[in-house]
């Protein structure tokens, strides 16, 4: 059971978490540089770090604490030599519904999210998917089409707990301001057919930088929550959607597709641990 609290939470010190990825920094174009021992995955995870470590140094900087989560792959990509001294790394998955976001609790202030990527079912990046490239053509929360970001920030949400920043492809950020007013969003490329257009790579550390200390400036609040989720799952083969509707609950709409319902998103994630 999850015990939800409401703090007094105050700018004069915080506890941030961040969920960091890598299809969302400036640069990542192809699939094969988001793998280990691809073609430029050096380059691209040496950028996830940069990046990341740009925001720890505005948080640090601001006297607040951070700890920051590996979130792509094996979640070991990010170097923590190139984190800013003060900042603490979970490196690898534990086995949890969180996730992305696993690690994250009741008793941190605010979220944050590096180098974030489109949805599934968008065009607004080459390299967009959610959670899963491989089983799915899409996954649907309360009949919108949901990303990572929509994902992990309703588990923030769960935990009681704001989401004040997000960087990552153009796409993503148009998503995160319309799902969570008020949050401060840094664009650093923006996605076209099978291309990128980005930001240079030291222009954007500054950018992230540059707004995530002005976002903890900022007073933030919890969106408004549903008392009803409804998640909808569509695989790309019809064994997958067989499979998953045994999952006590799921109900098969369709050769391809499954749907979930619950008052708590929390039901829902679990869910998806266990039919994703």
């Amino acid at each position: 059971m999850v015990h939800i609290t409401k703090k007094n939470r105050s700018l004069l010190h915080m506890k941030i978490f961040i969920s960091a990825d890598i299809e969302g920094v400036t640069g990542v174009t192809q699939w094969e540089e988001t793998e280990h021992g691809g073609k430029d995955y050096e380059m691209a995870r040496r950028q996830m770090s940069l990046e990341a470590a740009a925001a720890c140094e505005a948080i640090l900087e601001a006297g607040h604490t951070v700890v920051i989560r590996d979130a792509h792959n094996d979640a070991c990509n990010i170097l923590p030599d190139l984190l800013p001294e003060g900042a603490e790394l979970i490196r690898g998955w534990m086995c949890h519904p969180a996730s992305m976001m696993a690690g994250i609790d009741e008793s941190f202030d605010a979220a944050m999210y590096i180098g974030y990527h489109s949805a599934a079912f968008t065009n607004t990046s080459p390299l967009a998917h959610t959670t899963n490239l491989k089983r799915y053509n899409y996954i649907k929360i309360n009949d919108r089409i949901a990303s990572e970001f929509t994902i992990n920030s309703l588990w923030a949400d769960l935990c009681g707990i704001p989401s004040i920043y997000l960087s990552g492809d153009e796409g993503i950020c148009g998503t995160a301001k319309e799902e969570y007013p008020g949050i401060v969003t840094t664009a650093v490329k923006k996605g076209i057919g099978s291309g990128t257009w980005n930001m240079h790579p030291k222009a954007a550390i500054r950018q992230i930088k540059e707004d995530v200390a002005g976002s903890l400036g900022m007073a933030h609040s919890l969106r408004e929550s549903s008392d009803h989720y409804v998640l909808e799952i569509q695989y790309k083969s019809h064994m997958d959607a067989r499979s998953a509707s045994w999952y006590p609950g799921v109900t098969q709409i369709d050769a391809h597709t499954v749907r979930f319902e619950s008052k708590r998103f929390y039901d829902v994630r679990v869910a998806m641990s266990f039919i994703g």
